[in-house]
């Protein structure tokens, strides 16, 4: 290449993780083309008119504490671009049998309050890493094999997130409510709570909710995708929406460009690149297990839902499982490819907080359980009995409903397959090994994978195209 010559990079996927490989690049100076096969771009980060006119539903993720607790994101002028967070009162409330709630207060002390007998115990768990979010989430979300920042309280943590998650809460936790609390933050993990790593990821959302709170964005996930975008596009970047790449535009992609980085799953990546890569690289990319799936229902509602616990309406968020056992046994038959007679539901509310989202006076309501990959089993009504039982008569609040299928999903998002929205399954062999030993590389020297199938993992904070992009920098730099 003649010196002087601006280099190019082409990014395939506007996820998050996409986006923060293109700006990663353009910041570099590298000319940057992302190419998204949808019409909006986003991935599953996006906001979409599912149900009926001025209702805006969240496509995939919905609450974001990971987002604005990300060390990339964060260091972004986002705001500038139109993202605004919005809060709940509090980023968590958990109704129980027995018709009250349990709630997550952002405030460790009043969290403390709130849990009673088991609040110390709380404290001591949470308190060292939301002191030092900013600190513990750049080395929580790098990749797993590096030198940490700070050594000894990623020990720390490493020694309590290793535990599963039943051994943790019956060590540390005494009451129900408590029990109950970790358990459904645990659920966010997909893995059984049976299995070793299942404490981490309740500790590190449980350690955000005190740090950065589990937020919304204004008018719905799209301001992050369109903030990431406009300042994506103040760098000279570009987003090309409609443009599916296919097997042979893949090849003039990579024979236009230095880089060509990937927001796709293992098995994606194969299709179209499969003469570019090694035998081996092939393999192992084709032995990534998925993971499980998800089925959705969103709901346009005529008031907000009627929960039998008031404090449900001081949180976004909502996790309706009942007690510890019920929900481990929700997500331990998920797990063993079986559908839950009474499935763990994640559901969030948040026009109770931000209206422009739904007609004056309506609301929306988003909600999810998890289904073993690609299931083919109508959970619209077990969902509904779960939040029927928390909330009595919320059937007569629904004014329109959109059903979303493991198979739904994956048509309307490439790389949710069979409605595994993880990017993966999330297991101790895959936490090290991410999508193979290589990580973000392939046997190409251009090509790279920069998707939730990378450390460190699903969620919307954009690590994983930060490591990827800055990887693939470093390799342009030495070749």
């Amino acid at each position: 290449m003649e010196e002087g010559t601006t280099k190019r990079a082409s990014i395939i996927g506007s996820g998050p993780n996409g986006l923060a490989a293109a700006i990663v690049l353009a910041q570099a100076g590298l000319h940057v083309d992302v190419y998204e096969a949808e019409a909006e771009p986003g991935g599953a980060a996006r906001t979409l008119p599912l149900t009926l006119p001025g209702f805006l539903h969240d496509f995939g993720s919905a609450v974001h504490p990971l987002a604005i607790g990300s060390p990339f994101f964060s260091s972004l002028p986002l705001q500038q671009f139109g993202l605004e967070w919005v809060h709940g009162e509090a980023p968590l409330a958990h109704p129980l049998n027995d018709g009250t709630a349990v709630v997550l207060e952002r405030d460790l002390g009043q969290a403390e309050h709130e849990l009673g007998r088991d609040g110390q115990a709380w404290r001591a768990l949470m308190q060292p890493l939301a002191d030092t979010w900013q600190q513990f989430a750049e080395d929580a979300l790098a990749p797993p094999l590096h030198v940490p920042h700070h050594p000894l309280r990623m020990a720390q943590f490493g020694a309590a997130a290793m535990q599963p998650a039943r051994m943790l809460a019956q060590a540390r936790l005494n009451t129900q409510r408590a029990r109950a609390l970790f358990a459904g933050i645990a659920g966010h993990s997909f893995m059984s709570f049976d299995q070793p790593l299942s404490s981490a990821i309740p500790l590190v959302l449980g350690a955000a909710a005190h740090a950065v709170g589990w937020p919304v964005p204004r008018s719905g996930a799209r301001a992050i995708s369109h903030a990431l975008i406009g300042y994506l596009e103040s760098l000279g970047g570009t987003v090309h929406t409609g443009r599916r790449i296919d097997a042979e535009g893949f090849r003039e992609l990579e024979a236009a460009s230095e880089l060509v980085l990937c927001d796709l799953t293992p098995r994606q990546l194969i299709a179209l690149a499969a003469d570019k890569l090694s035998v081996d690289d092939r393999i192992a990319l084709a032995e990534f297990r998925l993971g499980p799936g998800v089925f959705k229902l969103d709901y346009a509602l005529s008031e907000p839902a009627p929960w039998r616990a008031p404090a449900c309406r001081r949180a976004i968020t909502l996790h309706l499982g009942g007690n510890f056992d019920e929900i481990a046994a929700a997500e331990h038959d998920v797990l063993h490819g079986r559908t839950p007679e009474r499935p763990f539901v994640l559901a969030v509310q948040p026009t109770l907080f931000d209206s422009a989202r739904a007609p004056q006076g309506k609301h929306i309501l988003w909600a999810y359980c998890h289904v073993p990959n690609g299931s083919p089993m109508d959970m619209t009504e077990r969902m509904e009995r779960q939040i029927e039982r928390f909330a009595p008569g919320f059937r007569d609040c629904v004014l329109a409903r959109h059903v979303s299928t493991p198979e739904t999903l994956e048509a309307m998002d490439a790389n949710l397959i069979g409605g595994d929205i993880s990017g993966g399954a999330i297991n101790l062999r895959q936490f090290f090994l991410r999508p193979t030993r290589r990580t973000y590389a392939t046997s190409h020297p251009k090509i790279f994978l920069c998707s939730s199938s990378t450390p460190p993992g699903p969620g919307v904070h954009g690590m994983c195209g930060y490591h990827a992009a800055r990887l693939a920098l470093r390799r342009l730099s030495n070749a």
